[in-house]
């Protein structure tokens, strides 16, 4: 369909999509990449959609894939980019769930309801524990092993832990911190080039669970334990002014921040 708005004629397309597709909408700074420089008649369409779908067996986000080829645009300019190119990316995908447990219960007669809520949802929800307190309620509650992982690069980040049933288990002040700093820089959408992936790809527990959120997660249930953790908290400050707190708020403004629906439980 032919439409005109504001007396210019806009070419409308409409079609049905299905789960694993991915559309993606470029200016025309992509095909006039390398123009004279590496490629003597630019990036031709047939070579921009090869590498697409290339890419596209190999990303998870509707984000990376736009980085990969905004980036591959920058390459063929050489870094000076002799026309605007701007990359769009929409991927359809399931719903993919992920439950997140920090804190233990105020009361502990409520560890296992919390455990069980927070273990609980449809097949295919994925789970994070930050907080090693945490991550012995669940083992102590579950019944199931919890191994601290000796192999961490990061002197900053200390090591994750291994649990069956969990896909994720971390530290927790110090993980969650780093997180929100990852989210945020996604967010603001000003640096989420492929050096900002690379640092999701990190073998550290912050850098796993920005991954999570951002790239394998459309919803976000956090369970958080209301108790008063004196390693890190004055016992006299009431909870909600605590670090625990508000690192919950933070985390959940990130997320919510990039278009995902976020529910808090506390205990």
């Amino acid at each position: 369909n032919i439409r005109e708005i504001q007396n210019k004629k806009i070419n409308e397309y409409r079609f049905k999509v299905q789960k694993g597709d991915a559309l993606i909408l470029m200016s025309d700074g992509t095909i006039h990449a390398g123009v004279g420089q590496i490629l003597n008649f630019g990036w031709q369409w047939e070579d921009i959609a090869d590498y697409a779908l290339r890419q596209y067996r190999v990303t998870i986000s509707a984000a990376r894939l736009a980085a990969s080829i905004s980036r591959a645009c920058d390459e063929l300019y050489q870094f000076r980019p002799g026309d605007d190119t701007t990359v769009a990316v929409m991927r359809i995908i399931d719903q993919k769930p992920v439950h997140l447990m920090t804190g233990p219960a105020r009361n502990k007669d409520d560890d296992q309801n919390m455990v069980a809520q927070f273990m609980s949802g449809e097949e295919g929800t994925k789970r994070i524990v930050c907080g090693g307190t945490s991550a012995n309620i669940v083992s102590r509650v579950t019944g199931k092993r919890l191994n601290v992982s000796l192999d961490y690069q990061d002197p900053d980040i200390p090591p994750i832990a291994y649990m069956d049933g969990i896909e994720l288990v971390t530290e927790g002040v110090l993980t969650l911190n780093r997180v929100i700093q990852l989210l945020r820089t996604y967010v603001k959408n000003e640096t989420v080039t492929e050096d900002f992936f690379l640092e999701l790809d990190k073998p550290n527990g912050a850098s796993m669970v920005a991954k999570m959120l951002i790239e394998d997660c459309t919803e976000l249930e956090m369970y958080v334990g209301r108790a008063i953790n004196s390693a890190y908290q004055n016992p006299g400050i009431p909870f909600d002014l605590g670090i625990r707190q508000n690192l919950v708020e933070q985390l959940r403004k990130a997320v919510e921040d990039m278009g995902k629906k976020v529910t808090v439980h506390y205990y």
